[in-house]
């Protein structure tokens, strides 16, 4: 780590002096890393840092580099302006949807630096590959909270549309897919989902893997907000559950645990929302969502797992829809 980015740690932290400890994980195409930097005089033991540094090597016109720069930078805009106590939603926001505090946020050129909570710390230190249906519960309790916190909020600085598969961001995996049905709906599903009455801020990439769970399980929080933006809350949802369930686990699980999605949803939200008008609307998006999804998969990677018979029904229905 550079002495300046050291210094930065050090004054954000009030520490006396840093350890830069393990390297926690690489970021997606060689974009930097995360690192755990350990504090000494300081009132927390350790915080994590995640450096951004875009390689030397890459095309700087090319439309995937474009959306990883663009990437980080909704994220540090997140974090400087919608997740911390001082934002407007930000007090609500930290109760029901933790995510990590940031204590600095730097930008110069070609890098970008987050100084983070080390989460591990504050008791979220365990991560899942598997999860049994009372963590998916769990998880679907800290995306209900967070929709209901920035319902209605408009996405200033953060993506206009949310998810990291967007229509719009992905027309390179459109172009890939064959021609049929979905290909030539693609922009109906995603105008249907786009013109929800009722609109969020999404995650954006709410899979497993972004969420850190509490040693027995009943607490999450949740990480990596490079994909954070509007849009209609069911994006999440599906994301979530197709990273946790198979195509047949969905088929017998789904209505439960939408069910329970709902429900904290509605113990969530102001009570002057219309609630029952927003139910109706996103299980209707639902399929829409699932079947947007879809969509990128088919043009990204067409034998990916995540498309399965559940998933095909359901894009099917939607299809079905559409021709009527």
């Amino acid at each position: 780590m550079k002495p300046e980015y050291q210094d930065l740690v050090l004054q954000a932290c009030g520490a006396s002096q840093v350890r830069v400890g393990a390297r926690i994980q690489t970021l997606w195409g060689g974009y930097g890393e995360i690192t755990r930097v350990h504090l000494d005089g300081a009132d927390r033991p350790s915080v994590v840092v995640k450096h951004v540094q875009f390689p030397g090597d890459v095309e700087r016109t090319d439309r995937s580099h474009i959306r990883k720069v663009r990437s980080y930078q909704v994220e540090s805009h997140w974090y400087r302006n919608y997740s911390g106590s001082g934002s407007e939603t930000g007090s609500r926001s930290r109760s029901g949807c933790r995510m990590p505090a940031c204590l600095a946020a730097h930008s110069c050129g070609d890098e970008t630096l987050l100084v983070l909570e080390d989460l591990d710390v504050a008791g979220f230190g365990q991560r899942r590959t598997s999860v049994k249906d009372r963590e998916i519960r769990v998880c679907l309790s800290w995306l209900a909270h967070f929709h209901a916190v920035f319902l209605g909020v408009q996405p200033e600085g953060l993506w206009p549309v949310g998810t990291y598969w967007h229509l719009e961001t992905r027309p390179d995996e459109l172009e890939a897919m064959e021609d049929g049905q979905l290909k030539a709906a693609a922009e109906k599903i995603d105008r249907a989902l786009s013109g929800c009455h009722f609109q969020t801020i999404v995650h954006g990439d709410a899979k497993l893997a972004n969420f850190c769970f509490s040693p027995g399980g009943q607490e999450v929080a949740a990480v990596d907000f490079q994909y954070v933006g509007g849009g209609c809350g069911m994006k999440d949802v599906i994301y979530l559950l197709g990273s946790c369930l198979d195509g047949r686990e969905c088929k017998k699980k789904v209505p439960g645990l939408l069910s329970h999605y709902f429900t904290e949803l509605r113990s969530s939200v102001d009570q002057e929302v219309d609630f029952a008008a927003l139910e109706e609307e996103w299980r209707e998006m639902f399929a829409f969502a699932w079947a947007d999804f879809d969509r990128f998969l088919l043009g990204w990677m067409p034998g990916h797992w995540k498309i399965n018979p559940y998933s095909q029904q359901l894009t099917n229905e939607v299809l079905g829809k559409l021709n009527m």
